[in-house]
């Protein structure tokens, strides 16, 4: 039995979309998974290193990656919504690349739709759910919000920038690519490769049947949050593309980081990504 080290954050979707294979009712004959709970940006550096066979990590670090494959399942997609800049001041949008915005990290894609929208900009580095605090005491003029703080705001800020419905208007309607999950084709077989991504789609599937007790496993990621309002985040980012995100998941991650590249704001060599159908992985510039 192979031994797979997974990746993956310590967020309410993310428990979700594992907990069939957390929970041991989903498993594989092939594959022995030991879990790896870190926060996403960690999980990106340590994607840059190759330290683990599978992990989550945003879309826009894959432009930093080497030798990985990125999953049919598990991405996380925003439909016409998606991170968010709040702030206690009156900002105009048009001159919001002039104040000092805290964000969630330098590699997330919240990080790179910003900087697709407005422009270079003074981004001070957060942990992501500290971001309102410091826009409340105004250590920062404004923040980039990301998972749950974007639908458990207090009137006390204002919305200066949805980044998921100005993403929706640019693309004539594609999905908002934030989370991706990818594997090693170093360490592991194509047909390794095949069999995690089914594995991981059986899991994801399984939650989605059993949502309660998805659920109660994912309270325990919740960061003290009620149930309903985990529940609203789960089922926001845990859709019919994480599932599956086929060639229109594919799409619009190829669109962010092709926008992205022809900015000048990141170059990478190419895209690739499995193809359970075909059982190859496919091949993108």
């Amino acid at each position: 039995m192979k031994h797979v080290t997974l990746g993956h954050t310590p967020d309410a979707d993310d428990a979700f979309m594992f907990y069939g294979i957390a929970s041991g009712n989903i498993k594989s004959p092939y594959l022995q998974i030991e879990h790896v709970i870190e926060d996403i940006e960690k999980l990106n550096k340590r994607a840059i290193n190759h330290e683990l066979d599978v992990t989550a990590i945003s879309a826009h670090a894959y432009a930093f990656i080497k030798d990985y494959v990125i999953l049919n399942s598990g991405g996380s997609f925003g439909i016409n919504y998606g991170p968010i800049v709040i702030s206690k001041k009156n900002i105009e949008l048009k001159q919001l690349h002039k104040y000092k915005i805290g964000i969630p990290g330098k590699m997330t894609s919240a990080n790179l739709l910003l900087n697709l929208a407005i422009g270079n900009f003074n981004g001070v580095e957060i942990i992501f759910n500290e971001i309102p605090k410091h826009v409340s005491s105004g250590l920062v003029d404004a923040g980039l919000i990301i998972h749950e703080a974007q639908i458990s705001l207090t009137d006390e800020f204002q919305k200066i920038l949805d980044l998921g419905q100005w993403w929706h208007n640019l693309t004539n309607g594609m999905p908002v690519p934030l989370g991706i999950n990818v594997i090693s084709k170093r360490s592991l077989t194509i047909k390794e490769i095949i069999e995690f991504d089914e594995l991981f789609k059986s899991s994801i599937e399984y939650g989605l049947k059993n949502i309660d007790d998805a659920l109660e496993y994912s309270m325990q990621f919740g960061r003290g949050n009620p149930k309903s309002l985990i529940e609203k985040f789960v089922k926001m980012y845990v859709n019919d593309l994480t599932i599956n995100m086929d060639q229109v998941g594919k799409d619009s991650i190829i669109t962010m980081l092709q926008k992205a590249k022809s900015s000048n704001i990141l170059s990478y060599d190419e895209l690739l990504f499995v193809d359970s159908n075909s059982q190859k992985i496919q091949q993108y510039h």
